[in-house]
């Protein structure tokens, strides 16, 4: 779409100037999209002004002299308490007065709000419109009493005189009164003014989206309390959130009345350290502990090394490093504590360390990215062209050792250096002060809890002292040192964040220039409007910067807003709560843990920087896409979020897509590479290749070998081998789980002597024999009606083998002369006791229709008895109900004849059928000489090949293959005796699919030579691959299982080509970039405006089309639902940083 596709769309725009007025306004619908009667603007005006008119009264009275200041006050509240209550009733009156009669309208579910009717100026109709009720009387009762006491308040805020004196003018002071709704101490003054001017705009303030909602400012201070005021980390829970500031609230009072200054050192040293742990592995601990399925599922995919989940080794490790920080705090504040501040003070030498530690730290962590200096120049120390993971390895060798240093300076070195610059700090001696109870507090948390900028504030501090040796700053040094702490961690992460802002203003007001699909026709005008008005763009980013507010730009213009403060996770849901499932969401469920531990490995040597809260990073590697954001951080520890972006790429994502890997292979796979990082600019910096073990997505195009005649001829060979050997395999392992069971499979083998003791029975030796024996199905089975066969007779004696013996009589009486007869294609088939009666006393039966019999028989008729030679052969044969023939004879005995044998032998030579008491050789001579069980497979085995692939009128095609492959077999003659037996149907689907991938394989990589090599195919089919479909649910579980290969027959109907998929499971290069978290914010305080206050929810709008330097559209789907859409987002995940 083109750069001027609107910002708001027609039937978007109405509803739009609608709602905005009313919104300022506080309700009043002035503007209806439907025609209505004079007198309901006028009553709306009405109801609008009242509280204007009462506070107009009591202000009069107030100037009159006749009442006092706080009496005009009460009597405003007071009339607006009665007018409002009159006002629910009249609403409470008119809807009992119409509930009896309830008319139905026909409502239009085009509209974007209910049309009324309205019939006289006092109608109920007219009520309920000017007048919204409240459902709970509860509800009516808090308005009331709110709107008095507002009322009464801004009555007693806006009297004349106040103004007069605050602002020294008469004019002011009235129009603030006609328009609004004292300190007298000097420093409060200008205060005061400019909060009166402000209390004028709140009404538009809160339209367009700056005035934050209760909830998301009492969790925003909450936040910031904690972060800079007791030294915590943001939550990645509200409920952690809560719990953690109640807390770390208490500790701060509780050092508010320890008496001696040893007692504060240990205390906040000790429940610093506490509480800079995760306590999440605990709770998941506990729940595992009680059995829960979630955190049982958990610490199963969970690694098992160090720091992962909470045990004996970690807590001795915390135990171990919370004694050694309480015996040195406690012993050099006792020892090292100096009044007089000198170069040569133990504090001054430790001073020094910091200084030294942060140079070294700062410099370790720097040459770990691919840029350096805030992603300005590249690293030189960084590999070049990583396209090789074991190159890549080798090469990065040296800077892991280098990270290996620094991990022990940050996480070991530099908390306990810090501890000894505190203990000895002359501060501690000012018991029961604020400066104590907040400053050292949250000094000795922060150590712990974010020590990188815990160390760089001290060194900020230790470096004034140092310098202001020879000075005294009184005013400074009475702030103490933990207040001093507390202003410059705010200060520096103010001007972080200023920066921060300030890039990403100028990148969407000069891309906005440069990016020809994003200049519009009023480009031009915004430019030059932000360049004269510079300075006042660089106040709306100090004031977003000081409120820690996002920075948005309208409509992703270069129009700045500063949007309401909001926690640093920008979204009010539980993180993990929600996401666009859809079956790709698995490949990101797979990675999970590994690229989990990748990125703590890249954390812990710095390659990816400091992980502090709300830092937002984003992976890619070939389709897949992960957005990373740092929720939580603490002493060796921190929470991450990991969404996946859709696979089915738009053209807005796949522009974006496509600019992301031009930026990683500009930085990891280019071979002239410059000195500076030329897309500076752009919200994503690539940092690092992290390898990572998921699977690779390969698409090949199979035309030449699907469509291939010689193939598909071999095709049909191949699948009866393998059919075999997948049938044998599965007989085997059934029959090793059911070995020691009594077996209620009534077709199994059974020694002479049991077989004899059946009351009659027909033993089949071999399968052969049955099927010669078998009439065809064709058109001379279906003759004409007769009855002159009786089909209830005896058979005749020519179609009988075997012995034949008396049956025992039976214990029920049956009629003189009835027998009980046995059929060659049952073991025992007897005639109802009906069939028997007619036919001892003679009579006739009604025709028969033979082929109708046969196919109503066929299941009891078609299974064979069969005697194995060996006794061992019994492990090996297969469950009764698949040995029923469906084939015509004469087409059975040509299909048998194909049975390979010698490819029968050798899978069965290489079977392992144990037994203590024989020799592994006596025993497989005695089962591949057992012609009974080659006839019994010979017989199962082609039966589904004729049924699939062997029947006469099939001819095999690409079209034919494919579906085949997705289980979609055209009919053929017996497909309804295979479909029947669902156990089997899947055998020789897999033996299919495991055929179509044998011809890939041996099109690709050549024929081949032996039976052996063929044996050792599809045992790694069997062991390391899923062969089936994409969109199968077995197809995810052999994600999520983390099988090492998969394939997929594909079939593009656009382009008529068939395509073989095949995913590769290894640890392939993963490359991760950091994104501008306040351009990530702010592009999300925009959607959230957008959607939630301009209802712009259309899926073409402006906002949404791709940016190839904002990644628009990505920052879009990776907001939380329903205002974004990633397939998937886990929950708060566990990092160690060890």
């Amino acid at each position: 779409m083109g750069p001027d596709v609107p910002l708001l769309n027609e039937y978007k725009q109405e509803f739009f100037w609608k709602r905005f007025p009313q919104t300022v306004l506080g309700g009043p619908q002035f503007k209806l999209g439907y025609c209505a009667p004079p007198y309901i603007y006028v009553n709306q005006i009405i109801l609008f002004l009242t509280p204007w008119v009462f506070g107009g009264v009591g202000t009069l009275l107030y100037q009159l002299r006749l009442l006092e200041d706080y009496y005009a006050a009460v009597l405003s509240g007071g009339l607006m308490v009665i007018a409002a209550s009159v006002v629910q009733i009249i609403n409470l009156c008119a809807r009992r007065r119409t509930v009896t009669v309830e008319r139905l309208q026909s409502q239009n579910i085009l509209t974007d709000e209910e049309e009324f009717e309205f019939a006289s100026c006092a109608g109920s109709e007219t009520i309920k419109f000017i007048i919204p009720g409240k459902k709970f009387i509860v509800n009516t009762i808090f308005h009331t009493v709110l709107a008095g006491a507002l009322c009464g308040l801004g009555t007693w805020y806006l009297l004349l005189n106040r103004l007069s004196s605050l602002y020294n003018n008469t004019g002011a002071a009235v129009m603030i009164f006609v328009f609004g709704f004292n300190a007298t101490i000097p420093d409060l003054q200008q205060a005061n003014q400019a909060l009166h001017i402000i209390f004028l705009f709140l009404p538009l303030l809160w339209a367009l989206g700056i005035l934050s909602p209760v909830d998301a400012v009492f969790l925003w201070g909450m936040e910031q309390t904690l972060v800079f005021g007791l030294g915590g980390s943001a939550m990645a829970t509200n409920i952690r959130l809560v719990v953690m500031f109640l807390v770390s609230v208490g500790v701060a009072i509780g050092t508010y009345f320890i008496p001696s200054s040893l007692g504060v050192i240990l205390f906040t040293t000790g429940m610093g350290f506490i509480l800079s742990l995760d306590f999440s592995q605990v709770e998941l601990m506990f729940q595992s502990c009680c059995r829960s399925p979630d955190a049982q599922a958990d610490l199963r995919d969970m690694p098992c090394s160090l720091g992962w989940r909470l045990g004996w080794k970690e807590f001795f490790i915390y135990l171990t490093i919370l004694m050694a920080a309480l015996a040195e705090a406690g012993l050099l504040h006792h020892f090292g504590t100096i009044s007089e501040t000198s170069a040569t003070s133990p504090q001054a030498i430790v001073s020094y360390i910091l200084i030294s530690l942060l140079v070294v730290s700062w410099i370790l962590r720097e040459i770990q990215g691919a840029y350096v200096f805030y992603g300005v120049f590249r690293n030189p120390f960084y590999p070049q062209q990583i396209r090789n993971l074991k190159v890549f390895k080798q090469k990065q060798s040296g800077l892991m050792k280098a990270g290996i240093v620094r991990r022990l300076l940050i996480n070991l070195v530099s908390p306990f250096a810090m501890i000894g610059f505190l203990a000895m700090d002359i501060s501690l001696q000012s018991l029961h002060t604020a400066t104590l109870c907040v400053g050292f507090t949250r000094a000795f948390r922060t150590l712990w809890q974010n020590t990188e900028h815990a160390l760089l504030e001290m060194v900020v501090i230790a470096i004034v002292r140092l310098a202001a040796l020879k000075s005294n700053l009184v005013w400074w040094n009475s702030l103490g040192t933990g207040i001093q702490l507390l202003l410059v961690s705010i200060i520096w992460d103010r001007l972080i964040q200023f920066f921060s802002k300030l890039k990403f203003a100028l990148t969407v007001l000069i891309s906005s220039w440069t990016e020809k699909k994003q200049r519009r026709k009023s480009t031009a005008t915004h430019i030059t409007i932000n360049a004269v008005l510079f300075p006042m763009l660089l106040a709306v980013i100090a004031l977003s910067a000081v409120f820690s507010a996002p920075l948005f730009p309208l409509f992703t213009l270069p129009v700045f807003l500063v949007g309401f403060p909001r926690p640093v996770r920008s979204w009010p849901g539980t993180v993990g709560a929600a996401a666009c499932m859809c079956p790709d969401s698995v490949y990101y469920q797979q990675m999970l843990w590994s690229l989990t531990e990748a990125f703590r490995t890249a954390f812990a040597t710095g390659s990816l920087g400091v992980p502090s809260p709300g830092t937002h990073f984003l992976c890619r590697f070939q389709d897949r896409v992960m957005w990373v954001m740092v929720l939580e951080r603490g002493f060796s520890y921190c929470s991450l979020n990991i969404k996946g972006l859709e696979l089915q790429e738009t053209s807005c994502h796949t522009a974006e897509a496509r600019k992301v890997d031009e930026l990683f292979e500009m930085a990891f796979e280019q071979e002239e590479k410059s000195t500076v990082n030329h897309h500076f600019s752009n919200i994503l910096t690539p940092c690092a290749a992290l390898p990572v073990c998921l699977y690779s997505d390969a698409r090949n195009v199979l035309t030449g070998i699907i469509d291939s005649h010689d193939n598909l001829k071999q095709m049909k060979d191949d699948f009866v081998k393998i059919l075999f050997w997948v049938l044998l395999q599965y007989c085997s392992k059934k029959s090793k789980t059911l070995e020691g069971t009594v077996p209620e499979d009534t077709g199994g083998a059974k020694p002479a002597q049991d077989v004899a003791e059946q009351f009659v029975v027909v033993n089949v030796p071999t399968i052969k024999s049955f099927i010669r024996k078998t009439p065809s199905l064709n058109s001379e089975t279906f003759d004409d009606w007769s009855d002159d066969d009786d089909l209830f007779g005896p058979e005749p004696t020519k179609k009988k083998t075997g012995i034949h013996n008396p049956a025992p009589k039976q214990a029920s009486a049956t009629l003189p002369g009835s027998v009980e007869m046995q059929s060659p294609f049952c073991e025992s088939f007897s005639v109802t006791s009906t069939d028997k009666a007619w036919q001892a006393l003679g009579f006739g039966l009604p025709a028969i229709d033979k082929g109708r019999e046969l196919e109503r028989l066929s299941e009891a008729e078609a299974v064979p008895m069969v005697i194995f030679s060996s006794s061992h052969s019994k492990q090996l044969n297969v469950p009764q109900e698949w040995r029923s023939s469906v084939l015509p004879g004469p087409r059975m005995q040509q299909l048998t004849k194909l049975f390979p044998e010698g490819w029968y032998k050798s899978v069965l030579s290489q079977l392992d059928i144990a037994n203590m008491e024989e020799r592994p050789s006596d025993i497989l001579e005695g089962v591949l000489n057992d012609g009974a069980l080659m006839d019994l497979y010979a017989h199962v085995v082609m039966t589904c090949y004729g049924v699939t692939l062997g029947a006469e009128s099939t001819v095999l095609s690409p079209s034919y293959v494919y579906r085949v492959y997705c289980g979609d077999v055209p009919w053929t003659v017996g497909l309804d005796w295979l479909t029947g037996k669902p156990e089997l149907f899947q055998l020789v689907l897999k033996a299919f699919r495991y055929t179509f991938k044998l011809m890939f394989d041996k099109a690709s990589l050549g024929m081949l030579e032996d039976f052996s090599e063929l044996a050792n195919y599809l045992e790694e089919y069997e062991r390391d691959w899923y062969i089936g479909r994409a969109s199968d649910a077995r197809w995810q579980q052999a994600v999520l299982q983390k099988k090492p290969y998969l394939f997929s027959l594909g079939h593009d109907p656009t382009m008529g080509t068939y395509t073989g998929r095949v995913l590769t499971l290894q640890e392939w290069l993963v490359h991760v970039g950091k994104l501008n978290s306040e351009g990530i914010r702010g592009q999300w305080a925009n959607l959230s405006w957008e959607l939630l206050y301009a209802t712009n929810d259309d899926e073409e709008r402006y906002s949404i089309q791709a940016h190839p330097v904002l990644l628009r559209n990505l920052t879009v789907q990776a907001a939380d639902p329903p205002l974004g859409y990633p397939i998937y987002s886990s929950t708060p995940v566990h990092v160690p940083l060890f």
